[in-house]
């Protein structure tokens, strides 16, 4: 099936498997409302289709994404959890269908969430993974703060949420946030060849033994937790304070607060 780019996402069928790439290079596949809408609704087609197995994440460029849009987030801010990208993370945890992501180049903020929601992730040696949350006055999305503690260790976690430290590849290959590291060419072919491998398995006995590894019911509190934080935390002068460095392009100075 050919490629179909709405909304700056693009979908097509590999066979029996969904992939869904970022396509918006001019601006590093910065997500907007318009693209959690498509994703959405990318991933409600695929659960509902029968003949879909698994679903791969990729970008179209060198970029995998650089998170949220700043302006277009803070134009129309989350106000709860039916908000597109709280109700795109959610998706992600509750997404029965192995999930994949082939990864390449930056991923940052909720570039590196949704991989805490993949069943298998490939990444290139030019990877590396930012959550930037706190820097811009923000609290951690998508369960991370649970998640991410349980698979580094707390110290490591909070050099990465706490501090906004950047994860190179070979560490996140250590630390077990990706199965493997590949040439740029053969990041997308091995998660689709991954992806292949799971089609040709008992798809019952898949969605079953995947819920068993996740074991979601902590996940879901803990992302309604850290969702009612974000939304205080946006209306918050540290966030005004960190918006307008960003686009003054300047550090923010937090002393004041």
């Amino acid at each position: 099936m050919a490629p179909t780019v709405i909304n700056d996402i693009e979908t097509a069928r590999e066979g029996s498997t969904l992939v869904i790439r970022f396509a918006r290079p001019a601006k590093k596949n910065a997500l907007t409302i318009a693209m959690y809408e498509r994703l959405n609704e990318a991933l409600a087609e695929a659960a509902a289709d029968k003949t879909v197995r698994a679903v791969v994440f990729g970008s179209t460029s060198e970029t995998f994404t650089a998170g949220n849009d700043l302006a277009d987030f803070m134009g129309n801010p989350p106000t709860g959890e039916d908000s597109p990208v709280f109700r795109f993370i959610a998706g992600l945890a509750s997404f029965e269908k192995p999930l994949l992501a082939a990864v390449d180049g930056k991923g940052i903020g909720l570039g590196l969430t949704m991989l805490l929601h993949c069943d298998f992730v490939y990444a290139t040696e030019r990877t590396s993974l930012v959550a930037p949350f706190v820097n811009l006055g923000l609290v951690p999305e998508a369960a991370s703060s649970l998640l991410l503690p349980k698979l580094l260790g707390h110290a490591r976690a909070a050099e990465v949420l706490l501090l906004g430290e950047p994860i190179t590849a070979q560490q996140a290959l250590s630390w077990g946030l990706v199965n493997a590291i590949v040439a740029p060419d053969q990041v997308m072919p091995r998660a689709l060849e991954t992806a292949k491998k799971l089609a040709e398995r008992a798809p019952t006995a898949v969605k079953l033994t995947k819920a068993l590894l996740k074991g979601n019911g902590e996940v879901r509190a803990r992302m309604k937790e850290e969702g009612a934080h974000f939304v205080a935390q946006l209306q918050s002068p540290e966030v005004a304070e960190a918006i307008g460095a960003f686009f003054e392009k300047r550090k923010p100075d937090f002393s004041q607060f």
